[in-house]
This record gives C-alpha cells, sequence and structure tokens, in this order.
C-alpha cells in the first residue's frame, strides 16, 4: 500500500517525510491557486510523501494503572460522530463524483489518501486532480499481480507525476503460508487466508497512518455484497491514526456511478488503464484469482471463479458487506467464521467454566467473546490473529468464544460482557479474570495489556 501524495517539489528521500513537515507543506500549497485546465503543467508536479503506517505511541495513562481495576466501564461509542457522517452521506446522494471528492480533500487535507489498484481508481485520481487540492494515493503490492498492472503503476505515475508508494506483505507470514501449504492452497480451501496475509493486514497497517480513505467501489459491482455502499460512512471494519472504534472515515465518490459511466469518462480524459481490459479482465485482482469473462457475464465472475457468488470479496471491503433481511444476532450461523488460525483456541462452554473455575493456572490465558457477524469483531480480527502468533509458545493462550446467541446471557452473568468484542486475560495466578479496557485493540496495545498483567 502506498502513501500519501501531497503537492510539493520538494524532492523525496524513502518514507521519513515528517508528518510536521507534511501538514505544513500541505496546508501552503492549498492557497495557490491551479489551473485545472493544464494538463502538462499538473503532470510535471511531484507530490511529497510521510508513511501511512506512522502509529502512535502515546499514552495518556500507564497500563499498570488502568489494568489495576478488574471490571473496567463500559466504553460508549460515539455515536453522534456516526449519526453525521450518515447525514452528510444523505446530502451527498445526489452529488457528482468530482463534488465527493473535492468534499473529502477539504475535510481531511493530507490525514486522507485514494486507494489505489485498477480503472475505478485511476478515475479517483483524475477526480482529484480536477479539484486542484493536494491529493495522495498508496497501493497494495500483494507479489501476486499482473505484469500489466505493474505497468499501470508505472503509467499513472507519470501521468501524475506522482510517486505511490506500496505496502506490503510480512514476508514472514507469506513464507509460513507457501512453505505449509503451497503456492496455490487457495484453490482447494478458499482464498481468504491468503488474502488476509497478501491484503487485508497489509492494509489494516496503511490505514492506521490516516483519518480516511477514498475507495473505487460501485454498488453496481457485486449485486450480492455491495449493492448498498454509502457515499461515506465510518469505517465499521478498519481503524485509523486515532485507534478505536469510528477513528476511521471511508468514502465512495463512485458509489452510484454505473460501470459503463465510468469507462466513458476514463476514455474521455484519456488516462491509463490496464492492458488486460482489452483480453476480456474487467475486475482485476492477483494474477492466480482473476480471468476474463465472457460476454454477459458480471465482471465479479472472473474473481475466484471457483467459490459461491457470495464470498467474491477479499476482506478489504468487509464491513460493506450487504446482510441478509433481519437481525444478525437472530442468525449467526449464517455469518462466515472469524479469529480462524492454528494459534487460536477455540473454547466451548464447558472449557470457559473451566477456566472461571481454575485459580492456579500453568499458563495464562488471552480470550475474546466475539460474534462473527459484529463488524468491530471482524475488525480486530487480523490483529488478534497476528498477536496468537507472537504469543505462540510463550506461556500464554490465545482463545476465542463465541458469546451471542444462546451464549450471551451466560456471557454477561459470568464473563463480563458489554459489547462485542470484549475481551478477557485470565493470569496464571490470580482468580478472576481481567477485562481489557481499552478500544485500541492492536497488536502493541493488546500484547502490553498481556505482558504486564499474565
Amino acid at each position: 500500500m502506498a502513501l500519501a501524495v501531497t503537492s510539493s517539489s520538494t524532492a523525496i528521500s524513502g518514507s521519513s517525510f515528517s508528518r510536521s513537515g507534511a501538514s505544513s507543506e500541505s496546508k501552503a500549497l492549498q492557497i495557490c491557486s491551479i489551473r485545472l485546465s493544464d494538463r502538462t503543467h499538473l503532470s510535471q508536479r511531484r507530490y511529497s510523501m510521510k508513511p501511512l503506517n506512522a502509529e502512535s505511541h502515546s499514552r495518556s495513562e500507564s497500563w499498570v494503572t488502568r489494568a489495576s481495576t478488574l471490571i473496567a466501564p463500559e466504553v460508549e461509542e460515539k455515536e453522534g460522530e456516526v449519526e453525521d457522517f450518515e447525514q452528510l452521506a444523505k446530502k451527498l446522494e445526489d452529488a457528482s463524483p468530482l463534488e465527493i471528492m473535492d468534499k473529502a480533500l477539504e475535510k481531511f487535507g493530507d490525514e486522507i489518501a485514494i486507494a489505489f489498484s485498477g480503472a475505478e481508481d485511476v478515475a479517483l485520481i483524475e477526480y482529484a486532480r480536477l479539484t486542484g487540492k493536494p491529493f495522495r494515493v498508496f497501493s497494495l503490492d500483494t507479489g501476486r499481480l499482473n505484469p500489466e498492472t505493474y505497468r499501470l503503476f508505472d503509467a499513472v505515475e507519470k501521468q501524475y507525476g506522482i510517486r505511490i508508494e506500496y505496502m506490503f506483505p510480512d514476508a514472514v507470514e507469506v513464507q509460513a503460508l507457501v512453505r505449509n501449504k503451497g503456492l496455490f492452497s487457495f484453490y482447494e480451501d478458499g482464498h481468504q487466508e491468503c488474502c488476509r496475509v497478501r491484503k487485508v493486514r497489509p492494509l489494516r497497517r496503511a490505514l492506521k497512518g490516516l483519518k480516511a480513505w477514498i475507495t473505487g467501489q460501485r454498488k453496481d459491482q457485486s449485486p450480492g455484497t455491495r449493492s448498498e455502499i454509502p457515499i461515506v460512512q465510518v469505517d465499521p471494519v478498519f481503524e485509523g491514526l486515532d485507534g478505536g472504534v469510528g477513528s476511521l472515515v471511508k468514502w465512495n465518490p463512485l458509489a452510484n456511478v454505473e460501470g459503463a459511466d465510468v469507462w466513458n469518462f476514463l476514455r474521455t480524459m484519456d488516462v491509463p488503464v490496464n492492458a488486460l481490459h482489452a483480453q476480456g479482465y474487467v475486475s482485476i485482482g492477483c494474477e492466480p484469482c482473476t480471468r476474463p469473462v465472457l460476454p454477459g457475464q458480471h465482471e465479479r465472475e472472473g474473481r475466484w471463479w471457483w467459490e459461491d457468488a457470495k464470498a467474491k470479496e477479499c476482506g478489504l471491503h468487509k464491513g460493506n458487506i450487504k446482510e441478509e433481511d433481519g437481525a444478525a444476532d437472530s442468525k449467526p450461523a449464517a455469518v462466515q467464521e472469524i479469529f480462524e488460525s492454528n494459534n487460536v483456541v477455540a473454547l466451548s462452554r464447558g472449557g470457559v467454566e473451566n477456566l472461571l473455575k481454575l485459580e492456579n493456572r500453568k499458563e495464562a490465558w488471552l480470550v475474546v467473546l466475539y460474534a462473527p457477524w459484529c463488524p468491530f469483531c471482524q475488525a480486530m480480527e487480523a490483529s488478534y490473529v497476528e498477536l496468537a502468533e507472537k504469543l505462540a509458545g510463550k506461556g500464554v493462550k490465545v482463545a476465542k468464544f463465541r458469546a451471542d446467541g444462546e451464549q450471551k446471557e451466560f456471557a454477561k452473568q459470568e464473563l463480563q460482557l458489554g459489547s462485542f468484542p470484549t475481551i478477557l486475560l485470565f493470569p496464571k495466578r490470580a482468580p478472576r479474570a481481567i477485562k481489557y479496557p481499552s478500544e485500541h485493540r492492536d497488536v502493541d496495545s493488546l500484547m502490553s495489556f498481556v505482558n504486564l498483567l499474565r
């Protein structure tokens, strides 16, 4: 995934560009007037960058003090913020993509970035250019993209005078996946595990350096999963720079635009497109998981074609997957399971009850009380699985307990469940579980909590 790109004549070297420098430069540049019709002049401009995965390490209070309270008060969700963006989405429902893009860049400045991978995202970059405002672009390199896709990235950089900075998957995780399961395990057991390693986790790291991001999602891309995409929303899955629920805003300027109109716009503006489109590819992802579609087929039929149509999402936009009618809590079995890893133990009610009875445990236990349909549980899936991998063999068992449905009342009475997810630490020598008191569910915060109390 890439980093921010704000308009500047300053030469860039690496990802160590300071946040204060980027902010002051961005504010100065916003004062300048930009001739939108002068494409040649704009294409010669360069963009300065700052790391997207820059995370705040400030702590307003010590972990020891916070952890001394065994039962923490419930953290109230920021309902007001959610409602504000719901109202903004309604207000922008009939707005053009250009107007939406302008509003997004105006509202978040250098703390928002365009997620770039394909045709729709080139349109987003073109809209950003037309606003005259500085903008940032990032992208994921999974290591399995088509050569034509890399050529598109290069062409876009040259066309717009930008330098896209990429986020890559963790080499150790990729190595372990390939060594254990081979290069093409996704054909046998589904694409979710590979996508989690190569796409979702790098995206999560990138978004931790932002307060908002811009995607090319459209409602007509996948009627089964994207038919209710809003123009703007508080991201229900990922966390942003400030951490916690509601810390990231997601903009979808093309939500109400049809694919044919996007392509007409691209042709009219004469912008770079992926050469694979001319070969019948419409929706393009990684090379092993993408193929051309036939005339009359929907564009998403070329992605993960060996799987059911309802599963054709990689996890980047899990929060926009349309649920069936009715309350999610009333039919949890229909939702895909989460926290699936060899390092995460699935506990039954009996197992949890045994943990509650033990006072002198040989190992500490970290347990998440979850519901697979809960977007906040989904949001912490990658960090929790990563934490389990880091704690493997270090005297701490990492587990999950599905606490919705018929187990919900038991979890409320015996396990301090207030909302999903609830995280409990069962120390080696303590009679009672300690409830994790924070909304910050990143790996470092959870690791500090465990190390101080186990």
